[in-house]
């Protein structure tokens, strides 16, 4: 592996560690209170599927070595917070969906795609080029679905669009984390549920993967970094246009527990 391909890999994953960890003061809140209150299982079993599946990718990958690395402490992490989720949750009709959820997708689902791809694909290239199209099309779906529903509110709606519980709000930017952020900013003029550093390093983690995948030349891992970045790119423009809005300016009294997001 080249150097500096290598010394990109490092620095990549480093941030994505960051990134993962991200949301364990929020469980930490969780566990003191003894309850998931509102909070979603769906964010945390998605994000656990697309690590599984990337961490397949790395390994089955010649030289995926680092994509498997950071994928595989994602997996770990994501299995950690849908175990404390399933355990804490605020009842039993939430604790069963979790179940469901995870064992449908994360077991289901990856199992499926594991069994076919492995014995099923014998050449190499092929099955690499599989289960890297599987994970594109996955993390596109992950973008898209939050960009169409942002897309009808600021293009079709009109009408006024307001949360005010601090975690459905919340919620929104954990389930997919450019799309939901930029349009709650757009709707209230406020960045009070965009934290700035796990933005810029959401922005940071796409620049250097997609980087990494461009001198690597692997189209899988950089269409969704490369959608990652301008995404991100555009929250930070957004930000800095909503940074000093008087509702930006109202909110700031806030608990910094309210505003803690969950991480997809």
């Amino acid at each position: 592996m080249d150097s500096a391909l290598f010394i990109i890999g490092v620095i990549g994953n480093i941030i994505s560690v960051m990134v993962f960890l991200s949301p364990t003061k929020t469980f930490w809140r969780i566990v003191r209170k003894g309850s998931t209150e509102e909070f979603e299982p769906a964010p945390y079993v998605f994000t656990l599927l697309n690590a599984l599946l990337w961490l397949y990718y790395g390994v089955t990958k010649p030289d995926g070595f680092l994509i498997a690395t950071v994928n595989g402490f994602g997996a770990f992490m994501e299995a950690l917070y849908i175990v404390l989720f399933h355990v804490y949750a605020a009842d039993h009709a939430t604790r069963v969906k979790t179940a469901k959820l995870a064992a449908a997708l994360d077991i289901g689902g990856f199992g499926v795609v594991f069994m076919i791809a492995t014995f099923a694909i014998r050449e190499l290239d092929l099955r690499i080029m599989v289960i890297g199209m599987i994970c594109v099309c996955l993390n596109v779906l992950m973008y898209a679905s939050p960009l169409a529903a942002m897309v009808r509110f600021i293009f079709v709606s009109q009408t006024t669009y307001k949360l005010t519980n601090p975690f459905v709000r919340a919620q929104l930017y954990c389930q997919f984390v450019h799309a939901w952020q930029t349009e709650t900013v757009i709707t209230t003029r406020s960045v009070e549920f965009m934290p700035f550093l796990l933005s810029f390093f959401l922005f940071l983690n796409g620049g250097v993967w997609a980087a990494y995948a461009a001198l690597d030349r692997d189209i899988f891992l950089g269409i969704p970094n490369g959608i990652g970045f301008v995404l991100g790119s555009i929250q930070l423009v957004i930000y800095a246009i909503y940074m000093n809005s008087k509702a930006s300016q109202s909110s700031k009294g806030l608990a910094d527990d309210d505003l803690q997001p969950l991480l997809a």
